[in-house]
């Protein structure tokens, strides 16, 4: 094995170049998506049974298709509807969907928000119903109850399920090198055994860089974990 050419500069600067960009696309998917997912969340557990058919719907779809497909679906579908075609050269936010970068984090984030999504809605409805009545018995409104008592709660509860949504992401990030003129650390990886012929060293240092990554972002969620969900460990007698 030609280990010495993964470590040449130009392909050392390519790998550095997609970590940041898969990084850049992690982080960028996971903000999104975590804001959609408190809305939908929301809309799952309230009383407005269209709203919730209607989001149920949406996750049902987003879970059951591959994200893949979603991905191909947003760069090369809607690239081809006539609408969007006569307004993606001057008419803002269509603009954007010419870009591979805009294109793939809307793929992303649309897909962790809908299982982010049903994770904080199933926490919601498992809040106990004590903690709800102690808020009211505060004379807190149903409003004051979700912001303050039932929603940090549910986002606590939600934490272990949620680390592993984000290591999943972070292994999902891989499919952005199906995009053209996307550099991530698979695609460039897949430069390297292009320009070299090397398959083993390229992949292999691809799945070193997302084996580092995935190990820090569950030591990050442990840690958070430990701090966060200490009420919930058994006590010590």
């Amino acid at each position: 094995m030609e280990w010495a050419v993964i470590f040449e500069a130009e392909n050392l600067a390519l790998f550095g170049n997609g970590i940041v960009i898969t990084l850049w696309l992690l982080f960028s998917s996971l903000a999104v998506g975590a804001v959609l997912a408190l809305v939908f969340a929301l809309l799952l557990t309230g009383p407005w049974a269209p709203l919730r058919w209607v989001v149920s719907a949406y996750t049902f779809v987003m879970r059951g298709t591959p994200l893949l497909i979603q991905v191909y679906l947003i760069y090369y579908g809607l690239g081809q509807l006539e609408w969007i075609q006569a307004r993606w050269d001057a008419v803002w936010p269509w603009t954007y969907f010419k870009e591979p970068f805009f294109c793939t984090l809307l793929a992303f984030s649309l897909n962790t928000a809908a299982y982010t999504a049903e994770m904080l809605a199933g926490a919601i409805r498992e809040t106990s119903a004590g903690e709800i009545e102690a808020a009211h018995a505060y004379g807190m409104s149903r409003v004051q109850t979700m912001l303050r008592i039932v929603l940090p709660s549910a986002a606590r509860r939600t934490l272990p399920a949620y680390s592993n949504e984000v290591v999943m992401m972070l292994h999902a990030t891989s499919l952005a090198s199906a995009v053209p003129n996307m550099l991530d650390i698979t695609s460039a990886a897949s430069r390297i055994y292009a320009t070299y012929y090397l398959p083993f060293e390229a992949y292999l240092a691809a799945a070193a860089i997302y084996l580092c990554a995935s190990f820090c972002l569950i030591g990050f969620f442990r840690y958070s974990e430990g701090r966060l969900l200490a009420y919930l460990a058994p006590q010590k007698h």
